[in-house]
């Protein structure tokens, strides 16, 4: 299968006759032929190119609980996809085999905007989430996916790292109506040396999304046994999250499996997503859950004001639901934050994959 030949945006050319992506604060400068780190946007002649746009690496019906996002319309059904490549260099991912693909065949389907945002709608999807790898490195490709969306009464949600430049950040979360951004440490040198990047543009990112947009905004963070786990590394975040977004800023705490380059990293101890919960909640923030792990109270939500508990999820199967239709604790009548219908869905733990595109006609 061809790479894509869509014209990029976000780049410009420099006085050494190389051309410079603009999009995210790796700022790669290309002479023709070469890809950039995320190998998926690519100098060809005088332009760059996104070799990735319309092809994805498969789509998917999904919990909406999976991205995860816990007030944003509990119990509805996403239609996820991905494509390939990422602008960060991870040794822990835990999707490398997509995110750090070379091979460009592993991209077996191809969909344009408007068969994504049909199929959504057509399966009864509350959502699309841009997910499984960064969708900011496809960025031009998940914004006409959302217009295509949006024109249909389809929400769209970004899964991502928020490793993008202010230009291209404001374009690409204008289309988006949700996100559960990666905060992966709250150290400089974490970021540095296993992710290859830098910590203040994710920072920068999660601020601008809470007191610049609309964007429904979630958090997670997975923690490495002696790498991020600190009690005083998770107590210096949640205080910074409480101080900058405030504390109704719902924040995930998921498990660590050996994956990647970090095989030799033992997973992460449910003792540890527990302690670091409770002291988020400590720290002031309201809604703190815990994830890849079964934990009935780390899958609740709770009440912030009476603490009643409001959502009660068995993995991402809804078990009870006690708010009234708009939004409110059926005891003291305090609004929960986030979006919500009058009514929960009811999707449950189901993953159902679809055909689309390229690999429906052929049968797939």
């Amino acid at each position: 299968m061809q790479a894509s030949s869509y014209v990029a945006r976000y780049w410009h050319r420099s006085d050494d006759a190389r051309i410079q992506c603009d999009l995210c604060p790796r700022d790669c400068k290309l002479h023709d032929g070469q890809r950039g780190a995320c190998f998926v946007r690519m100098r060809q002649g005088e332009q760059l190119i996104l070799s990735t746009y319309g092809r994805s690496s498969g789509f998917c019906i999904d919990p909406i609980e999976k991205k995860p996002l816990n007030h944003f319309y509990p119990g509805s059904s996403v239609l996820s996809f991905g494509t390939a490549g990422c602008n960060l260099a991870c040794k822990f991912c835990q999707n490398w085999d997509i995110s750090k693909s070379r091979d460009m065949d592993r991209l077996m389907d191809q969909a344009d905007a408007p068969t994504i945002a049909n199929a959504a709608h057509e399966h009864g999807c509350k959502s699309v989430a841009f997910t499984y790898n960064d969708p900011v490195i496809f960025a031009e490709y998940a914004m006409d996916v959302a217009d295509a969306c949006h024109a249909l009464g389809v929400q769209t949600v970004a899964v991502t790292a928020g490793y993008i430049h202010a230009p291209a950040r404001r374009d690409f979360f204008a289309r988006m109506d949700a996100a559960n951004v990666d905060l992966k440490a709250f150290s400089e040198n974490f970021y540095f040396k296993l992710t290859g990047s830098h910590l203040q543009p994710v920072l920068e990112t999660l601020v601008y999304l809470r007191r610049e947009t609309g964007v429904w905004l979630e958090i997670t963070t997975l923690l490495i046994p002696g790498q991020n786990d600190s009690a005083a590394e998770i107590t210096a975040m949640c205080r910074w999250i409480v101080d900058e977004l405030g504390p109704d800023v719902p924040l995930h705490f998921s498990a660590f499996h050996p994956d990647h380059k970090m095989r030799d990293v033992p997973a992460t101890p449910t003792a540890t997503l527990i302690q670091a919960r409770d002291i988020a909640r400590e720290r002031g923030l309201h809604f703190v859950y815990t994830g890849n792990v079964h934990h009935a109270q780390g899958d609740t939500t709770f009440c912030a004001h009476c603490g009643a508990p409001l959502i009660v999820r068995d993995w991402h199967q809804m078990k009870q639901y006690r708010l009234t239709p708009e939004g409110n604790c059926r005891d003291c009548g305090n609004r929960l934050a986030g979006h919500f219908d009058a009514q929960v869905g009811s999707f449950g733990r189901q993953r159902i994959p679809v055909k689309l595109g390229a690999a429906q006609r052929r049968g797939l």
